[in-house]
């Protein structure tokens, strides 16, 4: 009888610990791939700082837009959904959903499905003949057959070159914050439109500050969801999905890996024409009224004075004096920004406009490498910008893991 293999956190310094697989990154795409992956016996090692992005980079009193069983992660049992942490929390169901909650059933999700991440940084990721050499921070050096990807977001904030030339503490981008207490009484300019720079808006002035927000298009506001009471026509006619309802979104769900076989063409020309920035429709009464919004306009000029404030010119012609500029602008996938890939790997990845060219396993052109999360965006679409592409995704890895190294016999 085997023993299903646990994570391996040893401190040996001097042999190299082998895994069949280790998972770079412990957010939701990283803990259900790791799942998924320790179901099937595999030898798995998790390296980094567990739901990081959500815990320090996103800001107290955030709301998610989805719905509580549209964020699910995924382990091959279906034991830890969110039903089941509702019944064994002190949290009741409730849309939107805080982050502080999303985050314990992440947290709770771990415990039981990945006991064992490591939280120690990757510093260096390797191709050494059939295999992979991993550095990480503390000196550790670990071997593995196969390595996934699964960084999330931070990397891939965009900073927009027009503000670079901002001293550093007079602009940052959104995934800097988590707590805007310290600008009560300050005037602050959000650049962007989606769902981020509007939610931020309303936490801005509810803590206290004056903000200004430039938008290039008008705000889009999505229609109030009626998913928990829309009728049984209207569902054959828009069936709920966990992106929103409608049967796109449907076949997005449940046929996850349809979409892989569109050309490159069609696939862009979907995405940026059915997935455009939104905002929820609960945060007009917190925003609107209450912020001054620059909607269809740009910001044509930035200048620091003497280190303190910035003048910020804007196409309406108004000249805001704002204390901080807050880039809501989202995040631009390019994987030259994953500085743990060695330059000796990174070189042999095929890329196209930035994004590494994936297999419909999400192996990269270097065999045994694989990009999960936002990072697959342009091959499988608009379901991996969310968690709702955590269950997918693991399947898939594992399974395509499983195909390159099967187990031998017991």
């Amino acid at each position: 009888m085997r023993v299903v293999p646990q994570l391996d956190t040893s401190q040996q310094s001097v042999s190299v610990t082998q895994y069949d697989a280790v998972v770079v990154g412990a957010g939701p795409y990283g803990l259900s791939t790791a799942a998924h992956l320790l179901g099937q016996g595999r030898r798995v090692a998790v390296f980094g700082k567990t739901l990081e992005l959500w815990r320090n980079h996103m800001p107290k009193g955030m709301l998610l837009r989805s719905h509580w069983w549209a964020t699910n992660l995924s382990d091959p049992r279906k034991q830890y959904g969110f039903e089941r942490f509702f019944r064994e929390s002190r949290y009741e169901k409730c849309f939107p959903v805080p982050i502080e909650v999303f985050v314990d059933y992440a947290l709770w999700f771990q415990e039981r499905a990945v006991p064992n991440v490591d939280e120690t940084y990757v510093s260096s990721v390797e191709r050494r003949g059939d295999h992979f050499l991993l550095t990480l921070e503390d000196g550790r050096k670990v071997r593995s057959a196969s390595v996934v990807m699964a960084t999330g977001l931070y990397y891939y904030a965009d900073r927009s070159h027009p503000y670079t030339g901002l001293p550093a503490g007079l602009v940052s981008h959104s995934c800097d914050h988590s707590d805007f207490r310290r600008f009560k009484g300050k005037q602050v300019v959000v650049i962007g439109g989606g769902q981020s720079a509007i939610e931020f808006t309303a936490l801005l002035h509810e803590a206290g500050a004056t903000v200004h927000v430039v938008s290039r298009r008008p705000i889009f506001w999505l229609a109030r969801d009626r998913a928990n009471e829309r009728t049984v026509f209207e569902q054959i006619l828009a069936p709920n999905a966990s992106i929103a309802p409608g049967w796109i979104n449907w076949t997005l769900e449940y046929m996850p890996y349809l979409f892989y076989r569109f050309s490159q063409q069609r696939k862009d020309r979907f995405i940026c024409n059915h997935y455009a920035a939104a905002a929820s429709d609960w945060l007009q009464g917190r925003v609107i009224g209450k912020a001054t919004l620059h909607e269809g306009y740009t910001v044509v000029r930035t200048e620091a004075v003497d280190g303190k404030v910035v003048d910020v010119t804007i196409s309406d012609g108004e000249k805001v004096r704002a204390d901080h500029v807050i880039l809501a602008t989202g995040y631009k996938v390019d994987i030259n920004k994953l500085t743990m890939i060695h330059p000796s790997l990174m070189s042999e990845i095929k890329t196209d406009m930035g994004f590494p060219i994936l297999s419909h396993w999400f192996e990269s052109s270097v065999p045994g490498l694989y990009f999960v999360g936002l990072t697959s965006l342009r091959a499988f679409g608009p379901l991996f910008r969310f968690v709702a592409g955590c269950r997918a995704t693991a399947r898939r890895v594992a399974s395509s893991v499983a195909r390159k190294s099967p187990l031998g016999p017991e």
